[in-house]
């Protein structure tokens, strides 16, 4: 069982389908609620919970995953779920350890978008896990990618 801190998205909320299918399947979820209306607050409230958690993977969905990259996480692995990164903070990279998930059908935030992220972090396109029906990433397919993701850099 691992720790893991969920970052969730713009207009979700804690408790959803992805953390609580992590919960299920073993790891120690925390998932603080982030405002939809201020960015800063979101990051304040993530690195509050990660200085307070010391959370073994960070898991961020869409928005969660823009403020993900803008926490101070140290080598922390991290877990990005259709990273919603151009619209939200400052952070323009990502260091290792890091793994992106992303739906080659997302129409909320391209696929173009992690590939151009790993681009500008020197990262190579095998960070990157083509999964996923749609920007929720709800489907069978995307949750088990979820899972054994946060599986395997969790124990890297």
């Amino acid at each position: 069982m691992m720790k893991v801190l969920f970052l969730h998205g713009w207009g979700s909320r804690p408790g959803g389908l992805k953390p609580t299918w992590l919960s299920e399947h073993g790891q120690r979820v925390v998932n603080p609620r982030l405002p939809d209306d201020d960015f800063e607050r979101c990051v304040g409230i993530a690195q509050d919970a990660f200085d307070r958690v010391r959370p073994e993977v960070v898991v961020g969905s869409s928005r969660g995953g823009a403020v993900a990259v803008n926490i101070l996480r140290s080598d922390v692995p991290l877990v990005l779920v259709a990273p919603a990164w151009k619209r939200w903070g400052a952070a323009t990279t990502v260091r290792e350890p890091v793994v992106i998930l992303h739906s080659q059908c997302d129409g909320v935030v391209p696929i173009e978008d992690s590939r151009q992220l790993l681009c500008q972090s020197g990262l190579a396109d095998d960070h990157l896990l083509v999964v996923g029906e749609d920007h929720t990433m709800s489907d069978i397919a995307a949750l088990g990618a979820l899972l054994e993701a946060v599986r395997r850099i969790g124990q890297a």
